[in-house]
């Protein structure tokens, strides 16, 4: 039988330092060099720029592999777009999540017309194996007229609610980890990166991030172990991360 090719082949530091940081950075409101300062406590010299470089390598997949281990999203889609401003000039971030509050996919973009809400819904639409019941949006009029335009959406319920009523709390909720981590940056800078920087933070965040608040103590902490349990599976680790 041929052996597949480790996901770390090629990289000096073992799998289990990489997957750490890369966890860390991403489930954290830590910065890079705080991810540095984490890892030098432990006896592994690393520069931050090289934690940067396994962030950007490893974090796309472990957040594709998180989100296909998720369980199958919900039947009503919360979407919603909030204003970002990279470097002096503001940007929509369009973000949709089911009713669970899970996030369902993120995209960043310059207008907010028919044109990029259409783009938004076939993203979505592609990284969902089904297709919504319902979906949830906002007054703004670019939502029901891409809509029309597209025949999946078709016998989809449409329900509209006032931004001022702060109704679509899942989609609006969501958006406060992304404002967290915005403040922590000091803001995002290159539309590109700031793209790729989202589309892993939500997904490895989630997976970690339970509703503590909903859970008995000892339901808690089984299921963050079996959270972490998956999480070893997904990022290919064969030894224990608290052995270093």
């Amino acid at each position: 039988m041929k052996k597949s090719k480790s996901l770390y082949r090629g990289h000096r530091f073992p799998a289990v330092v990489i997957s750490c940081a890369v966890r860390w950075y991403f489930r954290f409101q830590l910065s890079l060099r705080d991810v540095e300062e984490l890892l030098f406590e432990r006896g592994v010299i690393v520069t931050y720029e090289t934690i940067r470089c396994w962030c950007d390598r490893f974090g796309a997949g472990f957040a594709h592999r998180a989100k296909a281990a998720r369980r199958k999203p919900g039947s009503t889609w919360h979407l919603d777009e909030v204003f970002v401003t990279l470097r002096g000039e503001p940007y929509l971030l369009w973000r949709s999540v089911d009713q669970h509050g899970t996030e369902l996919d993120i995209l960043l973009q310059k207008r907010r017309d028919k044109a990029a809400a259409k783009r938004f819904f076939k993203r979505v639409l592609a990284s969902c194996p089904e297709v919504p019941r319902k979906i949830v949006t906002d007054q703004l009029r670019s939502y029901p007229a891409a809509k029309a335009e597209m025949p999946e959406l078709a016998n989809v319920t449409h329900v509209f609610v006032k931004a001022s009523a702060r109704l679509n709390n899942r989609a609006e909720n969501s958006h406060q980890p992304t404002r967290e981590r915005e403040r922590r940056m000091r803001g995002f800078r290159v539309p590109e990166r700031t793209q790729a920087f989202l589309s892993s933070f939500g997904p490895i965040r989630q997976h970690f991030a339970l509703k503590r608040h909903l859970l008995h103590a000892s339901l808690y902490r089984k299921q963050l172990g079996d959270r972490f349990a998956s999480s070893h599976r997904l990022t290919e680790l064969t030894q224990d991360p608290s052995a270093f």
